[in-house]
């Protein structure tokens, strides 16, 4: 740890002397260049350290007059915050209800289900719950199937869980609500629930389809084997009751409440111009008050929901990162590094998307998708004022956290999720050789994808 402890502060003194000496830097833009670096590096370095990092830096930031505490705050993206807290309340019910299980289930009691159509019916459902909901928690559902139905056949779940979690990262770009870097780069790139329909949607369907033809090629002998394992139980009562549970009341009033938020967030933008207020109000709203219902109607479980169910870890640690990403904005740090980029690429909108999608992808491998993001959106924000370029560089940096996180074990939060459940279950550990085969393989493949879908359609 110490020695960790010791490169880090090592690479935040070279950044802050570096961006002083050659890229003609002040001091104090150096010195907050060198915090933002440390916060950020020590996600990387000591991840179960990452909200006390921010904290510290935060810190450091107001005392060295890098902001002030009002426009700090102000900086945090409340917003953002607001919508997760309501979503993540909304799908508290939902698990809770066994809604999404259900759901899951009824498409697992395929008829003559064999290796190929229950492999593929797992990953594709981990896309479409990915976009419905957010990759966590899709996840912890789609794992949970995983491993009652490998342990029911006593086979591996490795390969089973490493495509799952590849096409939930692909399914998490799908809509607003896949991933909190959607929620933040549609709120900040001014983006409806619509314009991920129709520029994002389209293009994880056939992501989608691709790393299906992928994943069922490399795992050819494994899918062969999961259908000889299937064979005797897909006619037997109790292979049936594993992958069966009832709709009841309770459920049924569940799925309406969500599909009413889904359709109402669907529906933001026309609401917003009705009713005269400002963009993507609506979209920050509405999970909040459907959240209220829900703690209203639950009041017996409104403690447990907003204690338990609350990723309030994460939270914090994003409302401190977006705060810190915001100084780099008002200090003029971004616009510096706007202007650099602007300048290598010789103003070639084609040229900047490709580095931004790229560079986001590979650094996401590496450190969390919403780290790299927040980090970025300071950038592209004066990108924008440079060029004359639209949403182009918004889906590009989208693109690239989403997709980027299935080319290592520690891209994305669904793939350390899964992994801990995948240790704390069976006792067991994916070799990071075992990953990168398949993960940097269809990690490339749709980044080029998202390249090619951005330059035709953008």
């Amino acid at each position: 740890m110490k020695q960790k402890f010791l490169i880090l502060l090592a690479f935040s003194i070279l950044v802050s002397i570096f961006s002083y000496i050659f890229l003609d830097f002040t001091l104090q833009q150096s010195f907050i260049l060198a915090v933002f670096s440390t916060s950020i590096l020590g996600t990387l370095f000591f991840w179960e350290f990452r909200v006390g990092f921010v904290f510290i830096g935060s810190g450091i930031m107001l005392l060295i007059h890098a902001t002030n505490l009002e426009e700090f705050v102000r900086y945090a993206s409340l917003d953002v915050i607001w919508f997760l807290i309501g979503m993540m309340i909304i799908l508290a019910m939902l698990k809770e209800k066994g809604v999404f299980y259900y759901i899951t289930t009824r498409i697992l009691r395929i008829k003559n289900l064999n290796g190929d159509k229950l492999f593929f019916a797992l990953t594709t459902i981990s896309w479409f719950l990915s976009g419905l909901m957010d990759e966590v928690t899709s996840i912890i559902l789609v794992a949970t199937i995983i491993f009652s139905i490998c342990e029911f056949l006593e086979i591996s779940p490795i390969p089973f869980l490493i495509s799952c979690i590849i096409t939930t990262n692909i399914g998490s770009a799908s809509t607003v609500l896949g991933n909190p870097i959607g929620v933040l780069i549609a709120i900040r790139g001014k983006l409806s629930f619509e314009d991920f329909i129709v520029h994002s949607l389209p293009l994880t369907i056939i992501c989608l389809f691709i790393t299906s033809v992928i994943l069922k090629i490399f795992y050819k002998k494994y899918i062969e084997e999961l259908s000889l394992k299937l064979k005797p139980h897909t006619e037997n009562f109790s292979f049936l009751y594993l992958i069966s549970t009832p709709m009841d009341k309770k459920t049924k009033i569940s799925s309406g409440i969500f599909i009413l938020t889904v359709i109402l967030i669907a529906l933001h933008r026309r609401f917003e111009k009705i009713l005269f207020l400002e963009e993507n109000t609506i979209l920050v709203i509405i999970p909040i008050i459907i959240a209220g219902l829900v703690l209203i109607v639950n009041y017996k479980k409104a403690t447990k929901y907003i204690e338990h169910e609350i990723e309030w870890n994460s939270l914090l640690f994003f409302l401190f990162l977006f705060a810190q990403a915001g100084v780099l904005q008002s200090s003029g740090i971004a616009k510096k590094f706007a202007e650099i980029i602007t300048n290598f690429s010789k103003n070639n909108d084609k040229i900047l998307s490709l580095g931004l999608l790229f560079s986001s992808g590979f650094l996401s491998s590496v450190l969390d998708n919403v780290v790299v993001v927040a980090s970025y959106i300071p950038i592209v924000v004066n990108l924008k004022n440079l060029t004359t370029t639209n949403s182009l560089f918004w889906w590009s940096i989208l693109f690239g956290g989403c997709f980027g996180g299935n080319i290592t074990l520690i891209g994305s939060t669904a793939n350390i999720i899964a992994l801990g459940m995948l240790d704390k279950k069976f006792k067991t550990k994916i070799n990071f050789f075992e990953w990168i085969k398949i993960g940097f393989l269809v990690g490339l493949s749709t980044m080029l994808l998202a390249y090619i879908w951005l330059m035709l359609r953008i």
